[in-house]
């Protein structure tokens, strides 16, 4: 059993590195856009996700005065589902399209991380959804083929966290 979630856990960062190859001109795009978001001020930000609907909020810093630009994001997590009865053929069939399922939202902005977690428990993963509302990031989740299998089921919940503020 180990030794499948080991397998498992390292296809899904096969696939997930492999999106994150890129070209040389695609990563001076995006090196370029990355340089121009940095010059958009606080208020522009600010307005541009408001008007897409996101919800924020500027936390100050009591020590340092700081203010922090906060959004909400929404964490889907992937639990165990009723229909655990596919073959292991069928099951790891579900599991490739569930990892380019996870790979496109990223892809496409959906979905800032995902991620397996380590143990055997009933919560299998996470995924941090950047949309504007809960109903699209659950719309969404549920879009992945794990999901309609019955193989997972989804639990969304609302999270705050720092805009643009990196994991380390």
């Amino acid at each position: 059993m180990a030794k499948k979630v080991i397998i498992s856990i390292l296809t899904f960062v096969f696939i997930i590195a492999s999106g994150c190859v890129r070209t040389n001109k695609k990563a001076a795009q995006e090196a370029e856009e990355n340089n121009t978001e940095s010059r958009i001020s606080a208020a522009q930000q600010k307005a541009d996700l408001l008007k897409k609907g996101f919800e924020i909020f500027d936390y100050v810093d009591p020590e340092t005065a700081d203010t922090v630009l906060m959004q909400q994001y929404y964490i889907a997590f992937l639990k165990r589902g009723p229909n655990r009865s596919q073959n292991k053929k069928e099951a790891d069939s579900l599991q490739t399209l569930h990892l380019e399922h996870l790979g496109k939202m990223y892809e496409l902005g959906y979905a800032d991380i995902s991620g397996p977690f380590g143990d055997d428990g009933e919560i299998r993963g996470i995924t941090i959804y950047n949309t504007p509302n809960i109903e699209m990031a659950d719309s969404l989740a549920n879009l992945d083929p794990m999901v309609k299998a019955g193989r997972l089921t989804i639990e969304m919940h609302p999270w705050w966290a720092a805009k643009g503020f990196p994991l380390r």
